[in-house]
């Protein structure tokens, strides 16, 4: 028996990769939360499995079903939004599977942050204006933010930054970043990225707030703050250059 924590992607259906919709399609327990992952993705369920929707459910209560499909040597499929690398909370039942002796393996997803520079048609890593990405949150009434990794600190790079489960806090967000990237920085704001209500926001530091207020936007968005956002002026990258298709 296996436990396959599958990256459901960022909300489009057909975002899901083929080893995921395989996995998906092997296994006779699915666990997914019912107010991010899609439901078309469950027609890939097989016939007759238990299908366990865990948005309002307890970490006790996911083990629980979990090590009841153990129990029984049935294969579970436990669906999470985007990737489950990144703000998936995996790492605590994987804790939990190790102590219990449970098999896992991940399946890697399709990130929200890549559905959203997708949808911005923005390469976010950009030559001469921007070479790294941090992703990072605030803390609001989740998990205390480790010491040192404040926005404060970690804009001092200046690095193009996306911030996931940040945007009901923005007004906030703002007064921390724009002391180090500046009021005109230019920002966007993509809610629902790759589903059929996906919203997308443009403006500069000082007045994303007020566009994010207006649109009425408060969950399920990704922050994405940055030079890159609106680069027209870099040099070409190395990596198709003729000194290089020379060597």
């Amino acid at each position: 028996m296996t436990v396959h924590f599958v990256g459901a992607g960022p909300g489009a259906a057909d975002l899901i990769t083929v080893r995921g919709q395989n996995t998906i399609a092997s296994c006779s327990v699915c666990l997914y939360a019912g107010s991010l992952v899609p439901e078309e993705l469950l027609e890939h369920c097989p016939e007759g499995a238990r299908l366990v929707d865990t948005a309002r459910m307890t970490l006790d209560g996911i083990l629980e079903e979990i090590l009841d499909a153990h129990r029984r040597g049935l294969d579970v499929a436990r669906l999470h939004s985007g990737d489950p690398s990144v703000f998936s909370a995996v790492a605590e039942q994987m804790r939990r599977l190790d102590e219990a002796g449970v098999d896992y393996e991940m399946v890697p997803g399709v990130p929200a942050f890549s559905a959203a520079a997708a949808a911005l048609n923005r390469e976010f890593t950009v030559p001469g204006v921007g070479q790294t990405v941090l992703l990072t949150r605030t803390a609001a009434r989740a998990t205390p933010m480790p010491e040192g990794e404040d926005l404060a600190t970690l804009g001092l790079s200046g690095a193009t930054m996306v911030l996931h489960l940040a945007v009901n806090r923005i007004e906030e967000l703002v007064e921390q970043l724009e002391p180090n990237y500046g009021p005109d920085c230019p920002v966007a704001v993509v809610a629902g990225a790759s589903r059929a209500d996906e919203t997308v926001l443009r403006g500069s530091l000082s007045e994303i707030a007020g566009l994010v207020r207006n649109a009425g936007i408060e969950r399920t968005a990704v922050v994405v703050v940055g030079e890159v956002l609106t680069a027209g002026h870099f040099p070409d990258s190395h990596l198709y250059s003729a000194n290089r298709c020379r060597s």
